[in-house]
């Protein structure tokens, strides 16, 4: 939903829907989920409370689409790594990392809208929060299977490793705490491939 188009102009072109979630979008980045009513929206998508309540029915539905939109981007990369190294999911893993080492300096002001938006709502029962849930079982389920396809030995286990590692680097990001991120950050999970990695794969390399 990001465009290198100046706002105004590109604000101007959208139907009204997409126009609304822009306008949520960039205000719950930058303000967070509480901070902002319906009425701020309305303003800042140029439109009103009234066409907002057209398009969704409550402010926690436009809450829940926002984030079901970022988490469709996510589950892209896993799709773009897949077609882009095809057979090869050691590869498709170090893809995976590289889509969030490269996306770290964009959180550098608000952090991960995930790890946010779960702090902001508390209730399980949220719908924004069972899209966050699903989104992550989804993302941990593709990951597992590229472990398993790579022939990692214990693909549950290192699958957790890397996601600890990858939700690890956005945090550490948001709050300055580490330095280069990215970089170190791409080093772990290639270390935690190569430590998983079976002997039995390690010989059937150097075969080949």
């Amino acid at each position: 939903m990001t465009s290198t188009a100046s706002r105004p102009s590109r604000v101007a072109k959208l139907p009204p829907r997409e126009r609304i979630l822009d306008a949520a979008e960039e205000l719950f980045q930058n303000e967070g989920i509480r901070r902002v009513g319906v009425q701020a929206i309305a303003e800042r998508a140029e439109t009103t409370k009234m066409a907002i309540y057209r398009h969704f029915e409550t402010k926690d539905a436009l809450v829940a689409e926002w984030l079901r939109i970022l988490a469709a981007d996510y589950q892209a990369a896993f799709d773009r790594v897949e077609a882009e190294y095809p057979g090869r999911p050691e590869e498709q893993i170090l893809g995976v990392a590289r889509f969030i080492a490269e996306g770290l300096p964009t959180l550098s002001h608000r952090g991960c809208p995930f790890i946010n938006s779960l702090a902001e709502l508390p209730d399980r029962s949220h719908p924004a929060r069972q899209v966050i849930e699903e989104h992550k079982a989804r993302q941990t389920r593709r990951l597992v299977a590229l472990c398993a396809e790579a022939g990692l030995p214990d693909p549950e286990q290192a699958a957790a490793e890397i996601t600890f590692v990858l939700e690890g680097a956005q945090v550490s990001t948001q709050n300055g705490s580490i330095d280069r991120a990215g970089d170190r950050l791409m080093r772990i999970v290639e270390g935690i491939v190569d430590r998983h990695r079976s002997p039995l794969v390690e010989s059937r390399g150097t075969t080949d």
